[in-house]
């Protein structure tokens, strides 16, 4: 076994006091962080000295301990002891309980300050969460810190997730934005929408707002989007036609999603393959490859899809193409083609069209009887406008924003208020 591989396990058998545990297996992965950079991660399964094989159905015996730790920095990313049972010796032990003592252990354990980079979201028996932020300020996409615990103090779980940004990165502002000042913005992303009731099996159409980020200097807006699937895109917004079809039937290649990382690669810092631009001949090959394959399997849809974006993962270079008419509903018609990089051909693809026939079965939306204007008046005083920092992935900085939200929404077959989160 390699030398420094051997090392970080000896530390995280002393650190977690595993001296009732053997190592059972070890690999390694690498991912990309929104700042493309390269993160190597060593995942030890520690089983219990007492267990002598996994169980049938190839699951993890209760109190094995699967241990995830950053590779460069020896931080530990994830540490799970299976369905909350521990084994440890002298392991790491909450005295009485205390929020202050989990707090300053996880200070220690991170290099992060409370209330500076993370901040309490809520405490339940034998767990607590906290979310990352910015000098108190929520931050987007955002981060989370998770410490469960038994009845005598003993961690059974602990998760760290987010990129906790330092100042450098950061535009730091005094926020002045107020609902008044950005009351248009709020209007236009008031959409008409058809939401799936489940329990009436029927179509409702309803007002609802679109979430956007806005900054704080009113100049652009960020879609929540963007934000939420956490990776940088390269955007095409093409829509593809084409004059012939291809009678030759698509046929799909298995997907390995599972990337073989030598200690060699973790340990000279490697950078991943998912870290780097698509080039403008990488771009026009899966112009093409898209091309092809719509015309094999799509073969009457000549301009009625956009190629929106491209991203890297794993081997894979990833196209996002939407349908060019898009109704009301609130799930749009999408493909997700997956390119092998090498050959920069279509090898697999997604549609979410069996998802969306569901509905299909639902009764139609009744006839709409409210104006967009008549209900904005009725949820103006709903909407939200928290402050947060965004990460800006072209300016390659974290901006200070207000995210546009509402919880609330209008029937507008009849003007009543609701509860998105009842729909």
């Amino acid at each position: 076994m390699n030398r420094r591989i051997q090392e970080l396990i000896d530390f995280t058998k002393e650190k977690f006091g595993l001296e009732n545990y053997y190592l059972e297996r070890h690999s390694l992965s690498r991912n990309v962080t929104i700042f493309n950079e390269t993160v190597y991660t060593l995942c030890m399964e520690w089983f219990p000295n007492h267990v002598t094989e996994q169980e049938e159905d190839g699951s993890n015996p209760d109190g094995t301990a699967v241990i995830e730790i950053n590779v460069d920095t020896r931080k530990v990313e994830s540490a799970i002891f299976v369905m909350g049972k521990t084994y440890v010796k002298d392991g790491v032990t909450f005295a009485n309980l205390d929020t202050k003592t989990i707090i300053k252990w996880i200070e220690r354990e991170t290099g992060l300050t409370y209330r500076k980079q993370f901040q309490l979201h809520k405490e339940s028996e034998g767990e607590i969460q906290f979310k990352e932020c910015f000098e108190g300020v929520a931050v987007s996409p955002s981060g989370f810190i998770d410490v469960k615990f038994n009845q005598v103090g003993k961690l059974t779980s602990f998760s760290i997730h987010g990129q906790f940004p330092s100042k450098e990165i950061i535009n730091e502002e005094t926020y002045t934005l107020s609902f008044e000042t950005v009351e248009h913005l709020a209007k236009e992303q008031l959409k008409l929408v058809e939401f799936p009731s489940y329990e009436q099996k029927k179509l409702l159409p309803v007002y609802a707002v679109e979430e956007i980020y806005v900054t704080n200097d009113k100049t652009s807006t960020i879609p929540f989007e963007i934000i939420a699937d956490v990776r940088s895109y390269l955007k095409i917004d093409k829509t593809i036609y084409w004059d012939e079809p291809i009678t030759e039937p698509f046929e799909r290649k298995e997907i390995s999603w599972i990337e073989d990382v030598t200690a060699e690669q973790a340990f000279s810092f490697e950078p991943s393959p998912v870290s780097f631009p698509i080039t403008k001949v990488e771009q026009d090959k899966c112009i093409m490859a898209v091309n092809n394959f719509l015309r094999q399997e799509y073969p009457n849809d000549t301009g009625k899809w956009m190629l929106k974006t491209l991203h890297r993962d794993k081997g894979y270079i990833h196209a996002i193409v939407r349908a060019n008419h898009q109704d009301n509903r609130v799930f749009q018609r999408k493909l997700m083609m997956m390119i092998d990089a090498g050959s920069l051909q279509v090898v697999n693809y997604m549609d979410n069209k069996p998802m969306l026939e569901i509905y299909d079965q639902f009764q139609a939306a009744d006839k709409v009887t409210i104006t967009k204007e008549e209900a904005f008046e009725k949820i103006k005083e709903l909407f939200e406008l928290t402050p947060y920092y965004v990460y800006d992935f072209e300016k390659k900085q974290y901006v200070l924003c207000g995210k546009m939200d509402c919880e609330y929404g209008v029937n507008a077959e009849n003007g009543e208020v609701i509860s998105l989160d009842d729909l």
